[in-house]
C-alpha cells in the first residue's frame, strides 16, 4: 500500500510545482510588461505571485533565467506549432504562406505575447543575451520553417524566385510593422493588421508566383 500512495503523492508534488512555476510566470509577464526587465524586481514578481520570493528561487536561479523561461513557455509552443504546420501541410504554399500568416496574426498580435516581443525589441539593444537567446529560441526557428516552405515552393513550380531562401525576413515584416504602428502610431490612425498582412501577402505572391 506504501508504493501507491507514495507514487500519488510524488504526482500531486509535481502538479503542485507545476502550477506555481506557471503563477510565477504569469505574474512576472505582468510585472516585466508593467516595469520593463531593467527595473523589474523579483519582490515584486514575488508579490504579484502571492509567494515567498525564495519560492521564485526553487524555479529560476534568477531574473534572466526567468524572463528566458517566459519566452520559451509563452513564445516558444507558437514557433513549433508553425514548424509541425509547415511539416505536414499538403495544399498549396500561397495557402500555406496564409495559415501561417493566421497562426501569427491570432496567437502573438491578438494576445499578450505582442507585449513580450515589444519587450524584446525596446530592451534587446542593452543585453547582448537577450538579443542572442531569442534569435535562437525565435528568430533563427522561424526563418528555418520560411526557407524550408521556399524549397520545397521552389522544386513543386510554385515560386520562380528564391528570394525568401536569401531573405525569409520578408515574410514577418509586416507583423513587426504591426506590433510597432500598435504600440506608437495607434491612437492617431487604428491599424487592421489582418487586412494589411493579407494585402501583404497578396502582393508578395504575386511577385514570387
Amino acid at each position: 500500500m506504501n508504493e501507491p500512495s507514495s507514487s500519488a503523492k510524488k504526482r500531486r508534488d509535481r502538479s503542485s510545482a507545476s502550477r506555481r512555476r506557471r503563477q510565477i510566470l504569469d505574474a512576472a509577464l505582468v510585472v516585466f510588461l508593467a516595469e520593463g526587465y531593467t527595473a523589474a524586481r523579483m519582490d515584486d514578481v514575488a508579490a504579484r505571485a502571492g509567494v515567498a520570493k525564495g519560492t521564485i528561487y526553487l524555479h529560476f536561479t534568477d531574473k534572466e533565467a526567468l524572463f528566458r523561461s517566459l519566452i520559451q513557455e509563452e513564445i516558444g509552443p507558437v514557433v513549433a506549432g508553425g514548424e509541425s504546420m509547415a511539416a505536414a501541410f499538403e495544399g498549396s504554399t500561397r495557402d500555406l504562406l496564409r495559415q501561417l500568416a493566421g497562426v501569427l496574426q491570432r496567437q502573438i498580435l491578438e494576445t499578450h505575447r505582442a507585449d513580450i516581443l515589444r519587450l524584446v525589441l525596446s530592451e534587446a539593444p542593452r543585453f547582448p543575451w537577450l538579443a542572442e537567446f531569442y534569435w535562437r529560441e525565435v528568430v533563427s526557428k522561424g526563418m528555418g520553417v520560411i526557407r524550408a516552405v521556399t524549397i520545397r515552393a521552389v522544386a513543386r513550380g510554385e515560386f520562380k524566385s528564391d528570394a525568401l531562401v536569401r531573405f525569409p525576413q520578408v515574410i514577418v515584416a509586416p507583423m513587426l510593422v504591426a506590433v510597432i504602428w500598435k504600440a506608437l502610431f495607434e491612437p492617431f490612425e487604428p491599424l487592421d493588421a489582418n487586412a494589411m498582412i493579407e494585402t501583404y501577402l497578396d502582393l508578395l505572391m504575386r511577385g514570387l508566383e
